[in-house]
């Protein structure tokens, strides 16, 4: 016997670098139930799990603009400037991004002449 069901399949986002993965109920700029919000680029968007607020969302994450890798939004993964960009893409062309950009990532990078006692 077939089950049938009023909910679509559900469909999982996978971040390419760090390994998150999650169902996602959304893609796109507009998320379902919102009003007046319109997301600055295509995002693969869950419900808020921990808000009975049906209007509550998550952005998980997006896929590169240059590379098109699946990324999450955490600052590992990717950066945010006009589009999305993983960090791989980020590394490779870090000289073409502005030098406040530059900074605010060379402040985050692990220091890489920490001394070994």
């Amino acid at each position: 016997m077939e089950q049938s069901t009023s909910e679509p399949p559900q469909k999982t986002f996978n971040c390419q670098l760090c390994g998150l993965s999650s169902p996602f109920t959304y893609y796109g700029q507009k998320p379902p139930n919102t009003r007046a919000i319109v997301l600055l680029e295509e995002c693969y968007v869950t419900k808020d799990p921990f808000s009975p607020d049906r209007e509550k969302f998550l952005v998980l994450g997006s896929n590169c603009s240059l590379c098109g890798m699946c990324v999450c939004v955490a600052s590992e993964c990717s950066l945010f400037y006009t589009k999305r960009f993983c960090m791989q893409c980020v590394n490779k062309h870090l000289d073409q991004f502005p030098h406040q950009i530059q900074a605010e990532l060379a402040k985050k990078k692990p220091g890489s002449r920490a001394a070994v006692s």
